[in-house]
C-alpha cells in the first residue's frame, strides 16, 4: 500500500484532513470526530474540524473555507441538499460523506440505517399497545428525517394503524417551539399516547417540554445521549454507533487517498439497535 503521508507531501500539501459536521457540541458528532481524530493521528495526519450548523445556506462557505486550508481529504455531513459544488474538487481531494446521503454528487458514504431505526422505534411503541403514536422531527428535507419518517409509517402500516398526518410534526425542534407543538398534540381531542422523537436534539427538547407541561406520554428517541439512562424514566432509544461511523469513514478516506483513480463509490449502511428502558411505558423491554 502506498505511504499516504508521502503521497501527501509529494502533492505539496499538509498531512491534514478536514471534518465538517453540524455541531461538534452534539454528542453523536463529537464521538464521530473523536474516532476520526484517533485513527487519523495513528496514521500521522492532523484533523481540522468545523461546525456547519443546521442551515443549508451555511454549508457551502464553511466547507470551501475548510478546503482552502489545503487539506487532502474531507469527511462531511451534508446539511444542504446539493453538494454538486464539490465535484470539481474530487480529483484533488478525497471525500467521504457521513450520516446523510449527499445530493447531486457520487461519493463514498457511511451512514446508519435510518429507515430501520424509525421502524424499530415505532414498532416498539406499537408492541406496548399504543395506537396513537406521534412523530417529532426537524425538516424532512433532511434525508435522515425523511427515512426515519418512512420507517415510522411502515411500522404503522404493518400494524394496521392509520397514518394520521396530524400526529406528524416537523420543523423547529428548539425547546420553545417544540413545547408549543407538544402542548398542541397532547391537548388535542384525540391525543397521542406515545411519541417518537427522530433525533437526540428533538428528544432533549421534548423532555424539556414534558417538564414544563407536566405531561407523561410514552416515548422513544432516535439516538442515545449522555445521562439518558439515568433520567426518570430512563429514555428508550434507537442506538447508533458513532465510533464505527468515524472509523469506517477514515478507512474509506485513506483508501480513496491512496488510490484516487478508483471508480467505485461505496455506501456503508450501519445497523442500529433499539435499547428498551423505561420511557415507553410499564414493562418496557425488548422482546
Amino acid at each position: 500500500m502506498p505511504n499516504t503521508v508521502a503521497v501527501t507531501f509529494r502533492r505539496g500539501r499538509d498531512a491534514a484532513i478536514g471534518v465538517a459536521v453540524p455541531s461538534v457540541g452534539d454528542p453523536f458528532f463529537a464521538a464521530v470526530v473523536e474516532a476520526v481524530e484517533g485513527e487519523a493521528r495513528r496514521r500521522g495526519y492532523a484533523v481540522i474540524v468545523t461546525s456547519l450548523g443546521n442551515l443549508p445556506d451555511d454549508e457551502r462557505p464553511a466547507i470551501l473555507a475548510l478546503l482552502q486550508r489545503q487539506v487532502v481529504g474531507l469527511i462531511a455531513t451534508p446539511t444542504d441538499p446539493d453538494q454538486s459544488y464539490l465535484r470539481s474538487r474530487q480529483p484533488r481531494t478525497a471525500m467521504v460523506f457521513i450520516d446523510r446521503l449527499p445530493g447531486q454528487i457520487r461519493a463514498d458514504t457511511v451512514r446508519q440505517d435510518d429507515e430501520a431505526g424509525g421502524y424499530q422505534a415505532t414498532a416498539h411503541l406499537l408492541e406496548h399497545g399504543h395506537r396513537r403514536v406521534a412523530f417529532l422531527g426537524d425538516d424532512d428535507g433532511f434525508r435522515t428525517t425523511a427515512l426515519r419518517l418512512d420507517g415510522y409509517r411502515r411500522a404503522l402500516r404493518e400494524a394496521g394503524v392509520d397514518d394520521d398526518p396530524a400526529l406528524v410534526r416537523l420543523g423547529d425542534i428548539g425547546v420553545d417551539a417544540l413545547t408549543a407543538e407538544v402542548d398542541a398534540l397532547l391537548g388535542a381531542d384525540d391525543p397521542p399516547s406515545a411519541v417518537f422523537s427522530s433525533n437526540a436534539r428533538a428528544t432533549r427538547s421534548f423532555l424539556h417540554a414534558l417538564h414544563r407541561l407536566d405531561r407523561h406520554p410514552a416515548y422513544v428517541g432516535f439516538g442515545d445521549f449522555p445521562m439518558a439512562d439515568l433520567l426518570s424514566p430512563s429514555v428508550t432509544v434507537v442506538d447508533q454507533d458513532p465510533e464505527a461511523m468515524g472509523r469506517i469513514a477514515v478507512e474509506r478516506l485513506f483508501d480513496r487517498l491512496t488510490d484516487p483513480d478508483r471508480r467505485l463509490r461505496r455506501t456503508v449502511l450501519l445497523p442500529v439497535q433499539a435499547i428498551g428502558r423505561g420511557s415507553c411505558g410499564p414493562g418496557c423491554s425488548l422482546r
